[in-house]
């Protein structure tokens, strides 16, 4: 034992020699467990409990945060593989963006744009969600209903709804006050948004209107970082920015728990690609997905996978913990037209290639691997499954006999024409 040619591994992993003993735990046993961080539900303004013990949060369509099961989780990268033709996944980026902004949470956008911080200027405006506008016509209807006389049993009615949202109101508030980051956030946010952090009405995905701009006094609230890949000729400063992004939101530092948002756009547009090899980018991603694991971060990346070769595009879907592309509809396709009920009214196709499974060796499916994009009424996007158009049993305009025809007519050797 006094040997250290006795060792098989390195003893900073496993401790079976002399020198190895001061590692050993209390009960005798030379294997201890190596961990990334604290696990567990992280409690702060934005998360909600997951799956196996994990926290996710947001992106900002509610739509999108029932395809990848819930949101993303907490310490996560989700990577969205772009269409050359079609910028479905700037509106992706800008509701991810806009969704940080409403909860006060840090961001860091880079981007191959000159001016990443023009971008901030288009995210979109926050509205009330239905359920707040139902809120609002009930409590009008209970201030009309003391003046009015009317049928008892709309008058128990809602005095059992405002009992109810009494109640939920009275338990959001005592959630709120062990949420340490409300209270943090309240006071550095507008008034608005600061009196919804500390009373918890803030919900978890935002509505937004795509005609409205953010408000200014939200975004000047909000701690943003924003860097410009073009004029760099070095990966340093980058790795610069998010370390020391990462480490203000390391779980073992922080006390009070905090989401940041790290948001990267384009990372291989020929603007940027032209300073930085591909192999520099993977390696630098892979580095990146490896601090924010441990980190109260999430992290949204972008790229254009038409322009990558094919080694360096599968690397890339292996580094992520959610993989989504956008796809572009033509005008013109006359056999997707015929397949889908709904085909005029679809913008772009959403793929989805892989979901998170962290904490789990169980892989996660979703319910459907492809999804339609639709702007409802030009203010928000819509995520839908498609709507298959019904098939024509009978084979109407076509040369080939319809089911139906094949089934139910009479064989050729018949000797009746009753049979069938």
């Amino acid at each position: 034992m006094e040997a250290r040619s006795r060792c098989r591994l390195p003893c900073s992993y496993y401790m079976t020699c002399k020198c190895c003993m001061k590692r050993m735990d209390g009960k005798g046993k030379s294997f201890i467990r190596r961990t990334l961080g604290s696990t567990g539900f992280v409690q702060a303004v934005g998360t909600k409990a997951g799956p196996n013990g994990t926290t996710l949060v947001s992106t900002g369509l509610s739509d999108l945060d029932k395809i990848i099961g819930g949101g993303i989780p907490l310490g996560g990268i989700i990577m969205i593989m772009e269409d050359i033709e079609a910028p479905h996944h700037l509106l992706l980026l800008r509701y991810f963006l806009a969704q940080g902004v409403v909860h006060g949470q840090p961001l860091l956008f880079a981007s191959p744009l000159t001016s990443p911080k023009s971008f901030l200027g288009t995210l979109p405006g926050l509205t009330k969600g239905k359920d707040s506008k139902g809120n609002v016509d009930l409590q009008k209807s209970g201030q009309s209903a003391d003046g009015l006389r009317i049928a008892w049993q709309y008058q128990r009615y809602l005095n059992e709804q405002k009992a109810l949202e009494t109640r939920r109101q009275r338990q959001q508030e005592i959630a709120s006050q062990s949420w340490a980051s409300g209270r943090l956030h309240a006071s550095s946010l507008s008034p608005n948004l600061s009196s919804s952090v500390t009373s918890g009405s803030l919900e978890y995905t935002g509505t937004f209107d795509l005609r409205k701009s953010m408000d200014q006094a939200m975004l000047n609230a909000v701690n943003t970082v924003c860097f410009s890949l073009q004029g760099e000729t070095d990966m340093a400063p980058l790795h610069g920015q998010c370390a020391a992004f990462v480490t203000t939101h390391s779980r073992s530092v922080q006390e009070v728990p905090n989401v940041g948002r790290i948001a990267m756009q384009s990372i291989y547009a020929p603007q940027s690609m032209h300073l930085f090899s591909e192999w520099k980018m993977l390696s630098f991603l892979a580095w990146l997905k490896g601090i924010i694991r441990t980190a109260n971060v999430v992290g949204l990346v972008t790229f254009p996978a038409s322009l990558l070769k094919p080694s360096v595009l599968v690397r890339l879907q292996h580094l992520a913990d959610i993989l989504l592309s956008v796809e572009a509809v033509s005008d013109d396709h006359k056999e997707m037209e015929a397949m889908l009920t709904d085909y005029q009214d679809i913008s772009g196709l959403l793929h989805v290639h892989k979901l998170a499974s962290i904490n789990t060796q169980v892989p996660s499916f979703p319910e459907a691997s492809t999804y339609s994009i639709k702007v409802s009424r030009r203010k928000e996007v819509v995520l839908e499954h498609l709507h298959l158009a019904p098939v024509d049993v009978y084979g109407k305009g076509s040369g080939n006999a319809g089911a139906a025809q094949v089934l139910c007519s009479t064989p050729a050797n018949a000797p009746s024409s009753l049979d069938f």
